[in-house]
């Protein structure tokens, strides 16, 4: 069964040069977060990849899509990734790996998952929204960015709830699947940039929140050529002894600082303001 990441080619255009503009005015830097900005992760949704280029830690999210991180969690505690290649990496776009033949045509021996494109947004879910943009709103969950219908469609709706689905960001972490939407399985990739073609068409369940430069660094190809990268270990953070276990934190999204953080990205950007384009500060000691 062939499950690589089916993607027309992306378009890249040039901008023209900027007329010379006088530079503009030094803002003050903000104030670092406070103690209370901070949160840890659930150790039992942290995914621990240890790879030849460095560590990626990931934070898994089953608001989002359950029976993908369920089976991510499966595999890892099997041991299923350790070893595994990125034998699929397109700079510009993401890096792939999880397959037990390290070229794009294996899996586990466990079923093919049901699709998880979309999922049920409502007052639980832990959204914290940061652009309205009146058909639809835009936020985090977790770290994860996500996208939903307008609020104002909650009410009637049967369950009180909206669609929402994640944002394809740097970072973002999604199965890959053959041509059948429910053909996922074990193989699952990384995003090195933002492609927003993907939403809606891939089930993402998590993001990289420290080693996003370890992801950007892996050899680029399509397939690559050996020697290719490897995860070497792949862990969940809770089953980590506690003499050799990361401490890892992340700014809450919901805090006060991280509020203040995005009023003054979209000051800057204005219209052109993106979720994709807000790092979310973390810590790994």
């Amino acid at each position: 069964m062939f499950r690589t990441v089916f993607l027309a080619a992306a378009v890249m255009a040039l901008a023209a040069p900027a007329a010379a503009q006088a530079p503009a005015a030094k803002a003050s830097p903000a104030p670092p977060p406070a103690a209370s900005d901070w949160r840890t992760p659930n150790p039992d949704d942290v995914m621990v990849i240890d790879t030849n280029k460095g560590r990626i830690i990931v934070e898994l999210v089953p608001e989002v899509a359950p029976a993908h991180v369920q089976r991510v969690k499966e595999l890892t505690r099997a041991g299923f990734y350790d070893g595994r290649s990125f034998f699929r990496v397109i700079d510009q776009f993401m890096a792939q790996t999880g397959d037990p033949e390290d070229q794009g045509t294996g899996g586990s021996d466990k079923p093919d998952l049901t699709q998880e494109f979309l999922f049920r947004l409502g007052g639980d879910s832990g959204f914290v929204q940061v652009a309205d943009e009146n058909v639809s709103q835009t936020g985090f969950i977790k770290t994860l960015p996500v996208r939903s219908q307008s609020p104002m469609l909650a009410a009637m709706t049967a369950d009180g709830k909206i669609s929402a689905w994640p944002l394809y960001c740097p970072g973002v972490a999604a199965m890959a699947r053959g041509q059948g939407e429910d053909s996922a399985n074990s193989q699952f990739f990384l995003m090195r940039q933002t492609y927003p073609t993907l939403e809606k068409r891939y089930t993402g369940w998590g993001r990289v929140i420290s080693g996003l430069e370890v992801v950007r660094a892996i050899k680029v190809g399509e397939p690559v050529t050996p020697p290719q990268d490897k995860m070497d270990k792949v862990r969940i953070l809770a089953d980590i002894p506690a003499s050799e276990r990361p401490k890892v934190r992340v700014v809450d999204t919901a805090s006060p600082w991280f509020k203040a953080k995005i009023d003054a990205a979209k000051t800057q950007a204005g219209t052109n303001f993106s979720v994709c384009d807000i790092n979310i500060p973390s810590e790994v000691k």
